[in-house]
């Protein structure tokens, strides 16, 4: 009896399908690196109910309350999180009445606080993690795009670009409007 390989696809796999589809839908190229930690984000959190339910800035102070191993994994949660607010589910951030920027400030807060505070390899990843915020976080906005469902309204889309320059945002408002949106002295945005 010969023996075969039988491949099957696999949950990462799919994951990883996704990810490529959306950056090429938002023109985004993420290097292996993040669309690595990006995929694995995907299927750790798939099905965490209690996601919705946390307050981010309370899990940030604690993380900061906290120390060593626990101190990086409530940090990191809260990283992740944030992420996946800003990213999947951002008008969570209206029923809360908070920005969805507001995440993405967080987020990127506790990923750079593990990036100053850890030894070379993981400060490096999450550093990037700090740095490649908003193109991750478009990354997954044109994950929700490819399922047919917008990720931002329209005064999210234009509050997000004008906060953060988020490609994917500045793409949505273009779909709601002929106008090209600028940020004003004040740092406010309005079409022109």
């Amino acid at each position: 009896m010969t023996g075969s390989i039988v491949t099957a696809p696999t949950a990462t796999s799919h994951w990883q399908k996704l990810v490529h589809e959306a950056q090429q839908a938002a023109g985004i190229e993420l290097d292996e690196q993040l669309e690595s930690y990006l995929v694995f984000l995907l299927m750790r959190f798939t099905g965490d109910v209690r996601m919705a339910a946390r307050v981010m800035a309370l899990d940030y102070l604690e993380g900061m309350l906290a120390a060593g191993r626990e101190r990086h994994d409530r940090l990191r949660d809260v990283g992740d999180h944030c992420l996946l607010v800003s990213g999947l589910f951002p008008r969570r951030a209206e029923r809360r009445r908070v920005k969805v920027s507001y995440f993405v400030r967080l987020g990127r807060t506790a990923y750079a606080d593990l990036g100053a505070r850890l030894e070379a390899g993981l400060a490096g990843l999450y550093r990037d993690l700090a740095e490649g915020f908003v193109s991750l976080m478009d990354t997954l906005q044109a994950v929700r795009r490819l399922g047919g469902e917008p990720a931002l309204t329209p005064l999210q889309a234009l509050e997000l670009w004008a906060d953060t320059g988020s490609a994917e945002a500045l793409q949505s408002v273009s779909t709601h409007t002929d106008s090209v949106p600028v940020v004003g002295k004040d740092g406010g945005a309005g079409p022109h």
